[in-house]
Parts: structure tokens; sequence; C-alpha cells
């Protein structure tokens, strides 16, 4: 296995130093919804991306500029995002299926005015971008007003000078937040040169591999475990454009991957495909995963698709991985594994005191800001400061630990629900609900799901004489939240259980609501 280091280099600088290496070894190999089929080498990805600096900075681009960008996995996602890091400007990928009360959030965090979208959302993005935003046009015919992407990185002349500090914000990853809305998480060049680092160190990758994803590149899990990983490495990064269950073994064993990551709602569907002789028959090595399932399915996938699954813990804060299980050794499942290399981990109680092994604590990460951890959150100095003290990112995540050090994940962030591979923030879903004007108030939480971890259910008190019911309420939400995040569970009563001093009793709902659920509400 290789070793690498980090250095004083930014993300253009490692795809220079490979496309120098390889300038003819495939970097990308792109498999369209439509199974159309590209390929892009290293040095094919440098052109482009030089190109693609010098138009955004003929656009009007400049240092530290913030870009909206959203698109689904396509080799112009990754173009845009290294190109604008050649600028110095900052990438602010965003879900594809933010609406445009959500993308206004993200403008207006941001001073966002330029954009790039596909056809398909340019009315959202529109709609929520600053009046003068120059906006572009990737993957179809530009409507006028708008820029085409193909015109962009087909712009002349010598690129701008490569920016070169690796501290330097390179993206801003939105994050759901627990209390409030969304937050921008400042990333560095140096924090996704170092998640490829933990990426390779924990899987054990070398060079060559194959990395393929069906995540999206808005996130950080495609980012480190998939892209930064076999750029670290100097292999290939197979990105689909979609994930579909029933194509995807032949996507892998047609592509050749040898490494992948796969999240709970990906595993259950793919177990629920018929079986196939075939099932057994690919090359890969290495499959990353990260929590939420039952024993009985790991095993089941494990032994009909002949994989053992390196169960992980992390999050957008710590770009990203925090702890994997050994790839030698025991793995004592369901502990996602120990610290990843280099990585300080501890378990607090409520007085930040280390809590003894078994008990349950909020996980904290020692890190070197902007380069194991977030440079902060972007504009909110105040939720800087209460993430990141003394040193330790607290991610609000609570787990115990084993006498040997084996990390147990015990609960996620008090108001966070986990939706076939999304987080969703039962705040941000609770003051959409309460705009309504026949909701009182609302509760909002989630409960099991067979296939997607959690469904997003929502307890309701109607105000005196209103009617309102679940598919208004629904249709009402679907208009100011990405799909993902509209409840498919509602129940009604006529008041939310609460404690004496007022609180609201979530725990209790939750365990009702578990109680009743059936997993057919979907």
């Amino acid at each position: 296995m290789r070793h690498h280091t980090i250095g004083h280099r930014t993300i253009g600088a490692l795809l220079d130093e490979r496309a120098d290496e390889r300038p003819d070894g495939t970097f990308l190999v792109f498999e369209a919804a439509d199974g159309t089929i590209s390929e892009l080498t290293y040095g094919d990805v440098r052109d482009r991306v030089r190109r693609c600096a010098r138009g955004f900075a003929d656009l009007g681009v400049r240092r530290d500029d913030c870009v909206v960008v959203q698109l689904r996995n396509s080799p112009e996602i990754l173009v845009a995002f290294f190109a604008l890091a050649h600028l110095g400007a900052i990438f602010v990928p965003s879900n594809t299926a933010n609406t445009a009360g959500e993308l206004g959030h993200v403008f207006a965090t941001t001073g966002a005015r330029f954009a790039v979208a596909e056809p398909a959302s340019l009315d959202a993005v529109r709609a929520a971008a600053p009046e003068g935003s120059t906006l572009v046009v990737a993957r179809g015919t530009p409507p006028e007003g708008a820029v085409a992407f193909s015109a962009v990185e087909s712009a002349e002349g010598p690129p701008p000078e490569r920016a070169t500090d690796e501290r330097r914000t390179v993206e801003l990853i939105f994050t759901s937040g627990t209390t409030s809305l969304p937050k921008a998480v400042m990333l560095t060049h140096a924090n996704c040169l170092r998640s490829g680092l933990d990426a390779v160190n924990a899987l054990w990758l070398d060079a060559g591999e194959r990395c393929l994803t069906a995540l999206p590149l808005f996130h950080v899990n495609a980012q480190a475990m998939s892209l930064f990983a076999a750029l670290t490495v100097g292999g290939t990064l197979i990105l689909l454009e979609e994930f579909r269950a029933s194509k995807y073994w032949d996507q892998v064993r047609a592509h050749r991957a040898t490494q992948t990551a796969l999240v709970a709602m990906q595993l259950r569907v793919l177990l629920a495909q018929p079986p196939s002789p075939s099932d057994g028959e690919h090359a890969l090595r290495r499959v990353f995963y990260a929590i939420n399932v039952s024993d009985e399915e790991k095993d089941a996938f494990e032994r009909r698709f002949g994989i053992t699954l390196i169960n992980g813990y992390g999050c957008s804060e710590a770009m990203t991985l925090i702890a994997a299980s050994p790839v030698v050794g025991p793995r004592r499942w369901p502990s996602v594994g120990l610290p990843a290399p280099g990585r300080v981990v501890r378990i607090v109680d409520d007085e930040g005191q280390d809590a003894a092994p078994g008990d349950v604590g909020e996980i904290v990460v020692r890190g070197d800001v902007g380069v194991t951890i977030m440079a902060g959150y972007y504009g909110d100095p105040a939720a800087t400061s209460a993430a990141v003290r003394d040193g330790w990112l607290h991610t609000g995540d609570k787990a115990y630990a084993d006498p040997d050090g084996y990390l147990f994940f015990f609960d996620r962030k008090k108001d966070m629900i986990k939706r076939a591979g999304e987080n969703v923030s039962a705040t941000e879903v609770e003051n959409v609900l309460n705009g309504h004007p026949e909701v009182d108030e609302v509760a909002v939480v989630g409960v099991p799901d067979p296939v997607r971890d959690q469904a997003v259910a929502a307890v309701v008190v109607r105000v005196a004489g209103a009617t309102c019911g679940p598919d208004e309420l629904a249709a009402y939400c679907r208009e100011r939240l990405a799909r993902f995040k509209v409840p498919t569970v509602f129940e009604f009563r006529a008041a939310l259980p609460r404690t004496s001093v007022g609180k609201l009793k979530k725990a209790e709902l939750r365990d009702q609501l578990a109680m009743t659920r059936d997993g057919r509400n979907d």
C-alpha cells in the first residue's frame, strides 16, 4: 500500500500531479441514466478544468466568490468543482431535490451571484437567485439570458493562476441543523485531501483502485470515499448518474469496480432483488458502509454477495471519516469500528468528562481546524464556537465504547431524521408546517422504516375548527421542501404530550408511533 501526505497542496495540485504522472490514465468513467458511458483521462480532466477556470474568470467569478452548483452526478459537476478550486472560488453544491425556498436560503447564506444548473432545476434556481445573477446551464440548451456550460469550459486563453493556499475554503456543504436552518460547513483544500487519505488508509486502497459510486457528489460520502480516494491513489472514479438496484451489480461487473460505498437504503433494495447465480461474481475488494441495518440484513448481504462490509461513521464537519471497522481483525458488529488513522476520538458525558466503557456519551473529535475538521460554519461564528471548543469538534451524536475502544453508535443528533441516506432536520420541517394557517402546533419525529431507515412523521394539532388532512399538508410541504423531507406519516391529536414544565416529550411520541408504524405509509 502506498503512503501519501497532504503537504502544502491544493486539490488542483493533486490533480496536476496525477495528470503529470499518468496523463493517459483513466480518471473518470461516467454512466448516464440512459446507459451512455463516457471516459476522461487525467489529462482530459485537467485540460477541461483549466479551460473552465478561464471561462468562469471571464464571467466575472473571482477569488472567494461563492458559486451554487445544482447538478446531478456528471462530468460537469466534477469539472466545475475543480475549476472553481483552481480560481480560489468556493464551490457550493446544492442537493438537486432542493426547492426554490431551500435554494433561497443557500443564496442568502452564501451571497452567491453565480449558479450552475441543469434545465430541469433552472426555474427553481432562477426564483431563488438574486436579481442580476449569472446563470450557467449544463447538460442542456440554455434559455435566453443564461450561459451554456459548454461555452464556459471552451474558453480560450491561458488559465488563471492556480490557487495555492491549502487552508482556503474550497467548498460549502449544507448540513441540516437540528435547531435552525441548514448551516454551511466550510471545507478547505486540506480537508478534501485529508478525506481521500483517510479513505485510502482506512480501507487499504492501492494504486489503480476503481472506486464506483451512485451516491451524489453534492454529499461528502461520494467526495471522500470515491472521488478523493481515487485521486489519492491515482485510480479511477466510476460515477453513476443514478442508483438503480436492478442494474447495480451489472454495473459493478461491467466497470470492474474494486471499491464502492453503500448506504442502508441501497443495501436493502439490493437484497430485495431476485437472487442471481452471478451475485457473487465481481471484483469488489472493499465496500464501505455506514450503520443502520439489522444483523440479519448484514449477514444476508455479506453471504449472498460475497462481501465483507467495512462499517464506519463520519460527518461533514469532519470531512468525513471518523471511525471504521478494521480491514483485518475483529469487527465487533455492530460497532462502527476504531478511530480512523490519526483521529483522536472521545466519548464524553454532559460535564465533558470521559465516559466509562459502556456508558453513552457524545462523540467529540480532536482536530486541526481547516485540515482534519471544518474551518467553521460560513457566516456563523456563534455556531462555530458552539461546535468547536478547545480544539474538539462536538458532533452531537451519541455512542459508547467498549474497553478496547471500539465505538458503538447509539443515536443521532436529537432532532435529526435519517431517510434514505439523507439527513432531515425535524426543526426545519416543523417550521414549514407551522406556517400552514390550519396548524396550531406540530412535532416531527423519525419512525422506523423497513427500507429507508426512517420515515418522517408529523404529529399535528389543528387550530379550532380546521379540517386540513394529510394530503393537503403533504402538498403544502412539497412546495417548500425537498421531496425526501416531506412527511409520509401524519397523525392528528388534540394536544402534544409535554412535561410538567411544558417541554415536548418527543421520545414518547417516537415510541408511540414506532409501536403503530407498519411500514405501509410510504
